[in-house]
């Protein structure tokens, strides 16, 4: 019982601190628990942190005085995000197998080149490298390779050959695909070149199937019998359900309107408000179907009143700002109604509060290029620096507000482009059929 107190929170103090190493109050809690090797007693130690990217997290480790096993697993105590997420990294040096990677136990990692797939909810989740997830799977194909050899020598020898083809990968002789798939999007794989784009790391965030959000244990949405409400009712109310804090947990209340964009189209905002601490946020979903073309929109900031501009940035909208070398790719800050400003502050945030350049993992270069990455954001903001921003929405729902209209801004360009394969594939157009759909194909006798 006296474990489980330390575990308690202090009234008014927060469950889960902030990772740091100059927080001498932030110690682990200690729990006498069996060991499973030698069945002793051990000690599990729980650290019950917040990490600014990945929420609340539980870091457990536990050692065994009498046979000296031990222990590390990491677990996400945040909540579900909205979306899965993909990282495909192209590691072709001997630095790549150093980045830092969050791998939750229910994300799958893959290597194609090897045929090599880590299932999910095989292992427990790990805050560890690229390096440390090959170590590991060696270590769990060698733990019974003894048994092996005495019961089938073909399959030994096969396990011993496949195991030294990953103790070769290690060496980077030749390049190779790493690929980390989290339906629940809680993993992560480190970006050396933060704030700028790393050109071997592919992030795509994608809406889960059925049979993933049921693996996660997310139940259906019940379906309403009751007839659906007007256009014309939905747009004059403002309608709210209840939902949890994505800060606290605790619960709050989501409103949810319809609002018409002039000279653009209908989007749904959503916005939530915690009363317990006070968080805010606030998302834009598209009210329409995905356009015909692209649309690509191009702002040269040329004056500080340019940052009182209204932007509506959807899920599917990329940022790039050519001066700072700087992309944001599709599904990073979700959709936004904000203005000019808010979304610079939005991207200095995200960039500077990435938990692999704050405190131990950071290296006085690393912190030196993001500061240096946030001064030159926060002289745009103050117009002491002159920049492009690019919204490309290949769905078309994104919208950056013309001061001049309806006559043209001449420092505002709209182009509308033709979409790629792999720009369909991703919005998932590729497969969708729209006419006959209804048709069944009968087979001649």
């Amino acid at each position: 019982m006296s474990a489980i107190g330390e575990l308690e929170p202090v009234r008014g103090e927060p469950v889960f601190r902030p990772l740091s190493a100059e927080d001498e109050e932030q110690q682990p809690a200690e729990i006498e628990s069996l060991c499973m090797n030698c069945y002793c007693n051990g000690v599990t130690r729980l650290l019950l942190t917040k990490i600014p990217f990945f929420k609340e997290i539980i870091v457990s480790s536990f050692t065994c005085s009498s046979c000296a096993w031990s222990n590390t697993e990491i677990q996400s105590a945040g909540r579900i995000q909205e979306q899965g997420v993909r990282y495909t990294l192209m590691v072709t040096t001997r630095q790549d197998m150093n980045r830092e990677v969050v791998k939750t136990d229910c994300a799958t990692a893959r290597i194609p080149e090897l045929d090599f797939e880590i299932p999910a909810f095989s292992q427990k989740g790990a805050l560890t490298t690229i390096e440390g997830i090959i170590d590991r799977a060696v270590a769990g194909l060698e733990q019974d390779q003894p048994v092996r050899r005495a019961a089938d020598k073909d399959v030994a020898g096969k396990i011993d050959a496949f195991i030294g083809k990953l103790k070769q990968l290690k060496e980077v002789g030749s390049s190779f695909t790493f690929i980390i798939d989290d339906p629940s999007g809680n993993s992560f794989v480190e970006n050396p070149c933060a704030p700028q784009k790393d050109e071997a790391l592919v992030v795509t965030h994608y809406r889960r199937t059925a049979q993933q959000n049921a693996l996660l244990g997310l139940e259906a949405e019940e379906t309403d019998e009751n007839p659906a409400d007007t256009v014309d009712d939905l747009r004059n109310e403002v309608l709210q359900f209840n939902t949890n804090c994505p800060e606290c947990n605790a619960p709050a209340n989501t409103n949810m309107k319809l609002v018409q964009i002039p000279h653009f189209k209908e989007v749904i905002i959503m916005a939530t408000n915690c009363e317990a601490c006070g968080h805010r946020t606030n998302e834009v979903k598209s009210g329409g179907a995905i356009e015909p073309l692209g649309t690509r929109i191009t702002l040269r900031v040329t004056d500080p009143s340019d940052m009182t501009r209204d932007i509506l940035k959807s899920e599917t909208c990329s940022v790039e700002i050519p001066e700072l070398e700087f992309e944001l790719g599709m599904g990073a800050l979700g959709g936004k109604f904000t203005t000019l400003e808010g979304l610079l502050k939005d991207i200095r945030d995200l960039v500077m509060k990435n938990p692999f350049t704050l405190g131990d993992s950071s290296t006085p270069s690393r912190m030196e290029k993001l500061q240096q990455f946030g001064r030159k954001v926060y002289q745009i903001m103050e117009g002491h620096m002159e920049a492009h921003i690019i919204l490309d929405d290949p769905a078309g729902n994104s919208y950056l507000q013309n001061v001049y209209a309806p006559e043209e801004d001449p420092e505002l360009t709209v182009e509308h482009y033709e979409r790629s394969f792999a720009q369909n594939e991703e919005l998932g157009l590729n497969d969708m059929k729209t006419e006959d759909y209804e048709t069944v194909p009968t087979c001649e006798p």
